[in-house]
């Protein structure tokens, strides 16, 4: 990865940990604001989640698979790890719909709580940010196919892959804010 990339990445995602902190600030804040009404140990389901979650930290197996694979000039490697991590992505977000739509089934809602509020925009806005990394893998994975996707190219997918491995890192502290600390 040529240093102008990665700098423009680790730059873009030092705003991010700003964004992402903030908001599980603001979760932290209000975590205790409701003594009524719906909270994480009485919402969530940490065991169906942590399924989902499985997949989406695979995915960073799999897309480290695929860089390493574009680097020893793989090509059929490289499209069998993209598509790999695509799918496995597309499983989290899967998951993470089926989570809200039980969620909104429950009355719990971005209106009607104050969890439901900073829960929604949390998870809400990590979900934007893997579907946003889906699209541009979707992407390098058209170009893998049509032989676009090359060694000398390396670099987009290198730079793509810290973008994946940031928002892996940032699941991990949501889950274990939102999921397995308050049944601790």
């Amino acid at each position: 990865m040529t240093e102008k990339h990665k700098l423009g990445m680790l730059f873009f995602l030092a705003s991010e940990v700003a964004f992402f902190s903030m908001l599980i600030l603001a979760y932290l804040y209000f975590i205790g604001a409701e003594a009524n009404g719906p909270n994480a140990a009485t919402a969530l389901d940490p065991a169906t989640t942590a399924i989902f979650t499985v997949a989406l930290l695979a995915s960073s197996f799999t897309l480290w698979r695929a860089q390493k694979s574009i680097e020893h000039g793989k090509q059929g490697g490289l499209r069998i790890w993209l598509l790999a991590t695509i799918v496995l992505g597309a499983i989290f977000i899967g998951g993470q719909g089926w989570e809200w739509a039980g969620l909104i089934r429950d009355k719990v809602t971005i209106s009607n709580s104050l969890f439901g509020t900073t829960f929604f925009t949390l998870t809400g806005f990590h979900g934007l940010h893997v579907i946003s990394g889906l699209i541009v893998l979707l992407i390098l994975f058209i170009l893998a196919l049509a032989g676009s996707l090359n060694q000398a190219r390396a670099h987009a997918l290198a730079t793509v892959e810290l973008y994946w491995h940031f928002v892996d890192v940032v699941w991990i502290v949501i889950f274990s804010l939102l999921y397995v600390w308050p049944h601790l």
